[in-house]
């Protein structure tokens, strides 16, 4: 019998270990209904792939998007008190309220592609700790969390679409990026919000700090996540980790959004499989570090807004490419000839 005490990350890790793989029969049920469409053979470019990758995770022959959901998790962070932000951390409680109210540019967005969305409030009047002098959660409270996060998708969804809002959440990505990746915290380090070049000099200080701070405790990815992460990201991180053994494909938005993407990718790689990148966020390391998660954003243009936005607009397309791999005329439907060899 083993003295071992288990700890709440041990349960997380054993859930990655039973995650399903992809459906490779169902990917083939898709691309022989591709090469009967009334199209050249990869004339749509990645929307085919769409089209596969989403078969694959949905275990479908004919993939659908009939449900899909955009989940914003929000949280506040301690480490904003280093004035790491142009906005006050006011403006996490008022940005609330401006989803609920549908004001925000996320609930256009959604309301323009048909898109359901939820918001979650992660304890949003509580900052997890100053990340340049104290842990961010405690291992308990990390897991709850991404509890939390799993049980977004409870509702029932066919495709996710995962997103944050909090003041101060992009020098906590930074951090995570530098704490699993290395290198000077200037390379990860980006205007966020906008600030100016003092503020701008504030966040790398901020980052140098907090991995001074934890230097000795950032070997392991789950506790980069508790030490010098956040709510919101630990909530995504479940997100995507319910989604996977859902069988639902998930659409990561920018550059905080990436960063549980990371931190599970950094456990074992095949863990986000079932991830797409929405697309690339002008914050200038996310291009760097979806290199490193080997993941092609969908689009690319120009937006650090967050709250899901660029994930949203990347559904629009994963909507239309099942709409076209599904209702598309064959050959034979059409009466077209199909190419002579």
């Amino acid at each position: 019998m083993s003295d071992a005490v288990s700890s709440p990350f041990d349960d997380i890790r054993r859930l990655i270990t039973t995650m399903p793989g992809p459906d490779e029969a169902a990917v083939e049920a898709v691309r022989t209904r591709d090469r009967q469409l009334t199209k050249p053979t990869g004339s749509l470019g990645r929307l085919e792939w769409i089209a596969e990758w989403l078969a694959a995770w949905q275990a479908k022959p004919t993939p659908s998007v009939d449900r899909p959901l955009v989940c914003v998790f929000a949280a506040s962070h301690g480490v904003t008190a280093k004035g790491v932000s142009a906005f006050p951390s006011d403006v996490n409680r008022q940005m609330l309220e401006n989803f609920a109210a549908g004001g925000a540019a996320i609930n256009q967005i959604c309301a323009a592609y048909g898109l359901g969305f939820k918001v979650f409030d992660l304890a949003i009047d509580m900052p997890t700790g100053d990340i340049t002098e104290a842990d961010a959660m405690d291992e308990k409270s990390c897991v709850a969390t991404m509890a939390f996060g799993m049980e977004a998708i409870a509702g029932g969804t066919d495709l996710l679409a995962i997103g944050e809002m909090g003041i101060g959440n992009t020098t906590v990505a930074a951090t995570i990026y530098t704490a699993l990746y290395g290198g000077p915290a200037e390379h990860w380090v980006g205007r966020g919000t906008g600030v100016d070049d003092e503020g701008l000099k504030r966040k790398v200080a901020a980052v140098e700090a907090a991995i001074a701070h934890h230097s000795d405790t950032l070997k392991d990815p789950l506790e980069v996540l508790r030490r010098v992460g956040g709510r919101e990201i630990a909530a995504m991180a479940g997100a995507i980790l319910a989604a996977r053994l859902q069988r639902i494909p998930v659409v990561l938005d920018g550059y905080v959004a990436t960063a549980a993407a990371a931190i599970l990718h950094a456990i074992h790689p095949s863990t986000i499989d079932h991830c797409i990148a929405g697309h690339l966020s002008a914050e200038g390391a996310h291009q760097d570090v979806l290199g490193r998660l080997g993941k092609i954003p969908l689009l690319a243009l120009g937006m650090r807004l967050g709250e899901g936005s660029g994930a949203a607009l990347a559904a629009g397309l994963v909507k239309a490419a099942a709409a076209v791999h599904r209702d598309m005329a064959t050959f034979g439907q059409a009466g077209v000839s199909e190419r002579l060899s």
